[in-house]
């Protein structure tokens, strides 16, 4: 038996039976997985191609750590986003949908995560190689913080305040 989530705020503004509900959430949520797949995938695709440039020759020890860190964290993101598939082929016509919504959104979120070290780490690496070690660390940390700020912090700032107010209106409605 599928439950209802309590903090939907869609509960009974929907014409829609809980099997529908998980229906939308499972393509609200392959739509977010497309968007992010296509990205890290060329961006991936693009760190394996860097050994064979020139250039990448001149990197120093540490600057190719950071390289191989990063190129790993891409491919880790790539698995991250296109692991939903393969739930979704193993919990395929098993009534397992909210397993398999539940499972997806964590999969994206742990993607999510691992872009955004991916993306710092290659603005860290781009920054040490033209500007030095200090610009890159303050490059690289600058942009980690500007996605915490605009993929976490904003994000969970909003949900407060939309639970606040959620919270507001049954008060009212309680009186």
């Amino acid at each position: 038996m599928v439950t209802v989530d309590p903090d939907d705020p869609y509960a009974g503004l929907r014409n829609e039976t809980p099997t529908e509900r998980l229906d939308r959430n499972w393509v609200e949520l392959l739509q977010e997985l497309r968007v992010m797949q296509t990205g890290v995938q060329l961006l991936a695709g693009f760190l394996m191609t860097l050994p064979f440039q020139s250039r990448f020759e001149s990197l120093d020890r540490y600057q190719e750590n950071v390289y191989v860190v990063v190129l790993l964290l891409a491919v880790s993101a790539v698995v991250l986003f296109i692991t939903p598939v393969g739930y979704h082929r193993a919990l395929f016509q098993q009534r397992s949908k909210a397993r398999l919504v539940v499972a997806g959104s964590r999969f994206a979120k742990a993607g999510l995560a691992t872009v955004g070290f991916v993306v710092s780490g290659g603005v860290l690496l781009v920054v040490d190689v033209v500007g030095g070690r200090v610009a890159g660390w303050v490059a690289g940390g600058a942009v980690a913080t500007l996605m915490a700020v605009c993929w976490y912090g904003l994000p969970r700032r909003a949900l407060r305040q939309v639970r606040a107010g959620r919270r507001d209106a049954e008060r009212r409605e309680d009186r």
